[in-house]
């Protein structure tokens, strides 16, 4: 790949900025391109030897002693690096929880849960596994500058999960109870009961375990320096406030798009010969679903977030100069 070919107009691989993003973020399509990077399978793959030479490069480069590296090749350690391990601790996420792994290893649950027509033991575990396996990526990915105890995201686990399930058995209850329904009718609407369950779910989800940092704050600090200025509660609600409202988008697409095309491909008596085909061609779908919607509901804001100095605790106001200070997300 040439050093000036682009893609959507940027360069592939521009000139290397270490803990830059490889796209610029002020932009969605910047951002949606960052993400297919944080989002790319293929790191999970990587072994551990190749982590440590990416980190060994990485601090060959800011020591200044790495010399004649391609741009492509710092990018490709920096996107390892970034894939791998916690912004805030440096420790291995485990594969299940990295947001490389949300597709691969989610695409099961998001395929029972969109079964048609599910007992109500089917419905509640589906929706217990779905909302245990967000939880764990909540907790991986969150903003970790401030200690929490163990027992505050146990505690959040167990509000998320009953809240999941109960709003996902009341929508559907409350459906197979509407007898005045066509039967057709119901089935083509229970087909889309985990939308609203799981978006609400999922915020709720975020919210209760991540409540802990709105209550003791998070770091903002300069961008230019990475000087930390203290510890801001503000920064914290907005940081919650936006991985809710992504989390509150992503399964929008990701649970519209299988009932809609479902049923056409239904019409295939390939597809519904046997039960087993069906749950097949089901999970492709659902699987494709969860890949497109997943970098866009990412892409809404940035990672590394801005905020304005006004904005922040008068007594962070009056340590810096900065118009602007930043912090984690999360994601």
């Amino acid at each position: 790949m040439s050093k000036d070919e682009t893609l959507f107009g940027y360069p592939v691989y521009p000139k290397f900025k270490l803990g830059e993003p490889r796209f610029p973020q002020d932009t969605f399509l910047g951002r949606y391109l960052h993400c297919l990077d944080v989002i790319d399978p293929r790191t999970l793959f990587a072994s551990n030897r190749k982590l440590e030479e990416s980190l060994q490069l990485l601090d060959s480069y800011k020591s200044g002693t790495a010399q004649n590296v391609p741009d492509k090749a710092l990018w490709e350690a920096q996107k390892l690096k970034s894939a791998v391990l916690h912004p805030d601790t440096g420790e291995k996420v485990l594969p299940p929880f990295r947001m490389s792994g949300f597709v691969p290893f989610g695409w099961i649950t998001v395929t029972g849960m969109l079964l048609p027509n599910p007992s109500w033991p089917t419905l509640l575990f589906w929706q217990w596994m779905n909302q245990s396996h967000n939880a764990c990526v909540n907790y991986a990915n969150r903003n970790a500058t401030q200690p929490q105890p163990l027992s505050k995201y146990i505690g959040a686990y167990g509000a998320a999960v009953t809240a999941a399930c109960s709003i996902s058995g009341g929508l559907t209850y409350f459906i197979k109870k509407a007898s005045s329904l066509p039967p057709t009718t119901r089935l083509i609407i229970q087909r889309f009961v985990p939308l609203p369950a799981t978006s609400l779910a999922s915020s709720l989800n975020v919210i209760c375990m991540r409540w802990n940092e709105m209550e003791t704050g998070i770091e903002v600090y300069e961008k230019e320096t990475g000087k930390v200025i203290g510890v801001s509660k503000i920064a914290a609600k907005q940081a919650v406030t936006d991985t809710t409202l992504v989390r509150a988008f992503l399964p929008v697409p990701l649970l519209l798009m299988p009932p809609c095309i479902m049923p056409f491909l239904e019409k295939f008596k390939w597809v519904t010969k046997t039960q087993v085909r069906h749950i097949f061609v089901n999970a492709i779908v659902c699987t494709l679903s969860f890949a497109v919607s997943l970098p866009v509901a990412l892409a809404l804001f940035p990672q590394e977030s801005a905020i304005s100095r006004e904005l922040l605790e008068p007594e962070l106001q009056q340590k810096t100069s900065q118009t602007h200070l930043y912090y984690n997300k999360g994601l």
